[in-house]
């Protein structure tokens, strides 16, 4: 009410102008203290959700951990950021008066926060001239606690950054918070720390660093896309003499060295200085997602502490699978370019045959891209891109257009659509330890893991479970089916007719032909007579626990998406005679000082889960290697020369989306998926987009070589039923039969 009164009167009649201006001064000093009381109150409440400042210098003496192969070499080192700390007094003196001299030339005199510089920016900024007024150790607040301050243009950030950055200044001296920053700050291309950022641009040690190159890299934190003197060499150079010139300024340069420097070329030595991805880093990834949610529990930093940590890897099998993989997808990646219409006559000529042999098989196929204008405009679509455009106002029908019209984003996005991935999981069977771990075709390109984090529909690799589980339900394995056309119903009253890539001859065949030769329908009415319940439990039981299954007749083809690391384990519970052993990745973890922490590896014997009878396992076993030595998967045999005790299964899906193969060997099971990251992007010819044309000879090329180099045993063997070589015989003759007339797959 007072407050009211004193409006009134000072809007009334009687006041003279001066006594106006007093009142009206006064009115705007209760204000401003009240409004400044306000701010401090907020500030006050503000201060417990800051951050604590204690672990601003942990950095130096932090010991990344490192992971190990079997062998006990180093594959990979998990370090927080890409830098290397260097002390202060190893920096030149002419870097840090650079800095000082341009980002905060009253660095030495301030609490913190530099007052007269804050009231000016934000005058200047009230003025329509934006200007920042942070000090180096606001800077260094925002930095290091970049999660639990922001970057929000608002007040409260403003206020929580100058609260951390007084809280700095009473923890640490003025050298400890400058080489804090100097070594936390970002260059940009990963690049953090003045030693990186010294690597990067000028290929040298930080300590060799001279005047105009240090004035350069101070420029660049300004702004690390604007001044970048990579991409912006004029602009870069342009900032890196406006330092030198508040250089003289601020009395740490003279007016002719300036004049004289600032003449000078930039003179880049620039080299990326990106993490060490190491041979295996998909890997590495996975062990390390896991292992900071396990280190965090028992109060280890993985990227502080020195933990040393054993993985299961072969070195030697994790190079084999790489190169099986690159050689592999570098001869799809051809046909792929051609039937999409990426292919051109400026073709590697590494690659040159694979593209010739493309054009002959897949030419009705051929620029595929150019003819789906619906897909390709889908694409568009779902671009970030096109989200970009809508998102600043353009009409979608606009921004599909100007999109269409843009050639290098459509070469662009054809590019990432019609890249061909894969991956390849090799794992022992008797320990369930992870020999090779290939998650993609280049981690840099795309770090998605396709072994562990792609869930892709397993084509025929899930048959196996359906006749295993009718084998353990007690049906003959000589029981006939019809290979043919078969109509089955569903319990919602509809009917299914599962369709075979070639036609049967419409007669009959017997339970394991079915499997032998990858036969739809009779592996449709197999899971009939088995029941899909009883299928989902066997898949399972056997290994694959993280995916949902339907259980639904089309699960018999396999139409549940799942992973290729779950695949390769349930074949290795059959490859281990029925029983199963979750895949190791890590056997131990040791401190820095070699002290124990924590052993991984399954000491006992309820590491081994029972899942599935021998004998049933070895049926199973039996039949897959039927299906190597005669059925679909026999490329194995023809194509890699493999003549090791081998059994498996190939995979495909509708359209040729996925291509599967899993093989397994009595000391190695190996699977591989090979197709788009997008499945509607398909291998159209089934000459290549089926898995035993693509998929199995990533796992034949592996293996051949695996075994040659005596990476694995080539006499060691399954055990086998009684009468095996009767039966494999008979199958011979059954097997010719069909060639002869034809009913071969």
């Amino acid at each position: 009410m007072r407050l009211i009164g004193y409006f009134r009167t000072l809007l009334g009649p009687g006041l003279r102008p001066p006594q106006r201006a007093l009142l009206a001064l006064r009115g705007l000093g209760v204000a401003t203290l009240a409004a400044a009381l306000l701010l401090a109150a907020y500030a006050v409440l503000l201060i417990p959700f800051t951050p604590a400042v204690d672990n601003v210098l942990k950095a130096r003496s932090e010991r990344p951990s490192v992971l190990l192969a079997a062998d006990g070499s180093v594959i990979a080192t998990f370090k927080r950021t890409n830098r290397e700390w260097m002390a202060l007094d190893r920096v030149p003196t002419h870097v840090v008066d650079a800095l000082i001299a341009t980002e905060d030339h009253r660095f030495w005199e301030h609490a913190g926060v530099d007052w007269r510089r804050s009231l000016a920016a934000v005058v200047y900024t009230l003025g329509g001239e934006r200007q920042g007024g942070s000090t180096i150790t606001q800077q260094l607040a925002r930095n290091f606690f970049a999660e639990e301050i922001g970057r929000a243009p608002t007040a409260t950030r403003k206020i929580k950054e100058i609260i951390t950055a007084i809280k700095l200044e009473r923890r640490y001296s003025k050298r400890e918070i400058l080489e804090a920053y100097l070594n936390t700050v970002s260059f940009h291309y990963n690049a953090f720390g003045i030693e990186m950022a010294a690597r990067t641009y000028y290929n040298k040690p930080a300590r060799e660093l001279t005047l105009v190159e240090g004035a350069t890299l101070v420029g660049l934190l300004k702004g690390t896309r604007a001044y970048n003197p990579v991409s912006n060499p004029q602009r870069a150079r342009e900032r890196r003499n406006l330092v030198l010139t508040q250089m003289v300024k601020r009395g740490t340069l003279g007016q002719s060295a300036c004049d004289k420097l600032s003449r000078r070329p930039l003179r880049l030595n620039f080299v990326r200085q990106d993490l060490e991805t190491g041979p295996a880093p998909h890997f590495a990834d996975v062990v390390r997602r896991w292992l900071i949610g396990w280190s965090e529990l028992l109060d280890y930093d993985l990227y502080a502490d020195g933990l040393v940590v054993q993985s299961t890897l072969d070195v030697r099998l994790q190079r084999l699978a790489t190169q099986a993989l690159e050689r592999r997808l570098d001869a799809l990646q051809a046909v792929a370019d051609v039937e999409w219409g990426r292919a051109s006559g400026k073709l590697l000529s590494t690659r040159m045959d694979a593209y010739q042999q493309a054009r002959r098989k897949i030419e009705p196929f051929a620029h595929f891209w150019a003819t789906r204008s619906d897909l390709v405009d889908a694409f568009i679509r779902e671009s970030p891109e096109f989200a970009k455009l809508v998102d600043e106002g353009s009409a979608k029908d606009d921004a599909l257009a100007q999109l269409r019209a843009d050639t290098a984003f459509m070469a662009a996005l054809r590019e990432r659509k019609t890249r061909l991935e894969a991956g390849l999981v090799a794992i022992d069977p008797g320990n369930g330890h992870v020999r090779a771990w290939v998650g993609g075709r280049d981690f840099a390109t795309g770090s998605f893991d396709h072994v562990q984090q792609a869930r892709r529909q397993p084509g025929s690799t899930f048959k196996p479970f359906v006749y295993g589980a009718a084998l353990e339900a007690g049906m003959d394995p000589q029981r006939e089916f019809r290979d043919g056309p078969v109509a089955i119903r569903l319990p919602n009253g509809s009917v299914w007719t599962p369709n075979d890539a070639r036609e049967g001859h419409g007669g009959r065949s017997n339970f394991e032909d079915g499997l032998v030769h990858s036969r739809n329908s009779i592996t449709a009415q197999v899971m009939e007579a088995v029941g899909t319940r009883k299928v989902v439990g066997f898949a399972q039981r056997l290994g694959v626990r993280e995916s949902k299954l339907e259980a639904v007749p089309s699960l018999a083809l396999g139409t549940s998406p799942v992973t290729l690391l779950e695949m390769a384990s349930a074949y290795a519970s059959i490859a281990a005679l029925g029983e199963y052993r979750a895949p190791v990745l890590v056997t131990r973890v040791t401190d820095a000082s070699g002290r124990l922490v924590v052993q991984f590896a399954p000491r006992t014997e309820a590491a081994r889960e029972p899942v599935l009878e021998p004998d049933v396992a070895i049926q199973l076993i039996d039949m897959l290697r039927a299906v190597v030595d005669q059925g679909t998967g026999r490329g194995i045999r023809d194509a890699h020369g493999i003549h090791a005790d081998v059994a498996g299964k190939t995979g495909t899906t509708q359209n040729n989306a996925d291509g599967w193969f899993v093989l397994m060997h009595p000391q190695l099971v190996t699977g591989s998926w090979v197709g788009f990251n997008d499945p509607r992007v398909t291998l159209r010819s089934d000459h290549w987009g089926q898995g035993a044309h693509n998929a199995l000879h990533v796992v034949g090329d592996f293996m051949q070589r695996a075994l040659a180099e005596g990476a694995i045993d080539s006499q060691a063997a399954f055990p086998s039923r009684p009468g095996r070589a009767v039966q494999a015989a008979i199958r011979s003759a059954g097997e010719a039969l069909r060639r002869l007339f034809g009913w071969d797959r």
